[in-house]
């Protein structure tokens, strides 16, 4: 249980604040990659078991590097091309395709941005807490809630991030950032392991949405849960 002292409330963007079919996205995102990569000649299998590889050296990553370079040094000792190049036709695979294409993976949730706005009362600190295993292009799919990455004091990607979910390490740096105890945040998310587990261990509070809800058997969580609507009633109260 908390209270109305958060000092800063943590928001999960896919399956929380962005209602998504996952297995969807991950299907469409090789997809529409995969015709983007083939300038390059490279197989379309060995790119997505390439992409996948350097999003598990992401989550080993251990703070001594940024995520951003975890991955792309895995990924070019795998495929080894220009990456300034790649970088740039990623921006725009970003801002066209993934926008366009990959939103209709996603359905509407008209209180995301009503979320935000009850989450600032009182002077909060608000977070987009995603996992940061993106480029802070990919989080163009803000929009499809109705929300940009001004409506918020501190968004997470690959390039400001040397931690991931679910290590709560990702969590206390974040809080080392905001200049504020564990104790004092609410982290919002979907998933057991990754948000509520993760972000508890912490020593933060948590509240689990349940509508995209991903459970685990060996994580044991004890925090208030509810759906999306539950939510919103009580961000009303803190």
């Amino acid at each position: 249980m908390f209270g109305g002292k958060m000092k800063a409330i943590f928001f999960d963007l896919d399956g929380t604040l962005l209602p998504l079919d996952e297995k969807l996205f991950v299907d469409i995102y090789f997809a529409e990659l995969s015709k983007v990569f083939s300038v390059y000649n490279i197989d379309s299998k060995k790119l997505v078991e390439t992409i996948w590889t350097a999003t598990h050296e992401i989550i080993k990553n251990d703070g001594k590097r940024t995520n951003e370079e975890a991955f792309w040094d895995k990924f070019n000792s795998n495929i080894n091309i220009d990456l300034s190049d790649v970088k740039e036709v990623l921006k725009k695979f970003y801002a066209n395709e993934f926008f366009t294409k990959l939103k209709k993976c996603s359905t509407e949730n008209s209180l995301a941005k009503v979320a935000v706005e009850l989450a600032k009362k009182n002077g909060r600190k608000v977070v987009l807490a995603t996992n940061p295993v993106f480029p802070i292009d990919a989080l163009v799919r803000l929009k499809w809630t109705g929300l940009d990455i001004d409506d918020f004091d501190y968004v997470t990607h690959y390039s400001n991030s040397s931690f991931s979910k679910p290590n709560p390490k990702y969590y206390l740096d974040l809080c080392e950032k905001l200049d504020v105890e564990p104790k004092d945040c609410l982290m919002i998310g979907n998933d057991e392991r990754q948000d509520i587990f993760a972000a508890s261990s912490a020593g933060m509070n948590c509240y689990l949405v349940t509508d995209y809800l991903y459970t685990y058997p060996e994580c044991k969580v004890n925090c208030e849960k509810g759906s999306f609507e539950d939510l919103i009633e009580k961000l009303k109260t803190l």
